[in-house]
């Protein structure tokens, strides 16, 4: 099968495809979002205006005014952004450094693979809320003590999962016969084991994404993620925390913007999960 034929049957599945359309339109939207917050927002997010204080929905402000007259539709378009960035960075750090260490440790194996595994073992006990309280003690609360506490949580997993897949493929024919044209375990992993994960790596992207978001909301939520004046989901929730009964509606947007940018990431990653397995693929 030809490389365009192949790309047109992956596209004809994956329009079939119900939680890989629903996941991929729910993340464009937060894409779209953030794109244009870079250039336009009906207001200026930072700008304080205590007369205007929370205003309920009206065509003035599409979504109302918090506490100090700041803009809502505003203030989620930059903190869909924010939320994006420290995303990107965090789960970039962890596929670099944790897809290093599992090739290094499928392809080494004996005590490195030993080292490697105990090491992300002992990572896994420190979630990236109790990093980032830890980091915060030492070097004070804000969003790169974040990315990098979300990211050192999320080098474990991409290194089980690449050391997995890779150990998986060193036993595989095509490997072994690599292996009996005389090329080294270097050449080998870059040249056909690599390829081959790629797959995994990216359903498992799109799902570390949506964890990142969760984790950076959850952070900024107990104040150690985003610092003022910066927009952040999870603030919004702190700041309406105890305004439930006066403006309930505080609450809700920055709520449900969260539950439907992690919704659209984990369906996007089980739908490219379906996709990519040739087993569920043959079943479709």
């Amino acid at each position: 099968m030809s490389a365009v034929s192949a790309t047109a049957a992956f596209l004809r599945r994956a329009i079939g495809h119900r939680s890989f359309v629903a996941g991929g339109i729910l993340t464009l939207a937060l894409l779209g979002a953030a794109l244009l917050s870079l250039v336009w927002t009906p207001w200026s997010p930072y700008e304080i205006d205590m007369a205007s204080k929370l205003q309920p929905p009206t065509a003035r402000h599409w979504l109302g005014t918090d506490p100090f007259g700041r803009d809502i539709s505003s203030l989620l378009l930059v903190g869909a952004r924010n939320s994006i960035l420290v995303g990107v960075i965090a789960v970039g750090i962890g596929l670099v450094a944790g897809t290093a260490l599992g090739l290094l440790a499928a392809a080494r194996r004996g005590w490195v693979e030993e080292t490697i595994m105990r090491l992300s073992d002992f990572t896994f006990a420190f979630p990236a809320i109790l990093s980032a309280i830890m980091m915060t003690a030492v070097f004070g609360a804000g969003i790169v003590n974040s990315i990098v506490a979300i990211g050192i949580f999320n080098i474990p997993t991409f290194a089980r999962i690449t050391r997995a897949s890779a150990n998986a493929l060193w036993a595989r024919e095509f490997v072994l016969a690599a292996r009996a044209c005389g090329k080294g375990p270097w050449r080998i992993t870059f040249d056909h084991i690599l390829p081959n994960i790629l797959s995994v790596l990216t359903v498992q992207v799109t799902i570390r994404f949506a964890i990142a978001i969760l984790a950076e909301a959850a952070l900024s939520y107990l104040g150690l993620g985003t610092q003022p004046p910066q927009p952040s989901w999870g603030r919004m929730l702190a700041e309406a925390q105890s305004l439930l009964f006066q403006a309930p509606l505080l609450a809700v947007f920055p709520g449900v913007t969260i539950a439907l940018a992690v919704l659209g990431l984990n369906l996007l990653g089980d739908g490219l999960r379906d996709l990519m397995d040739p087993r569920l693929a043959r079943k479709r």
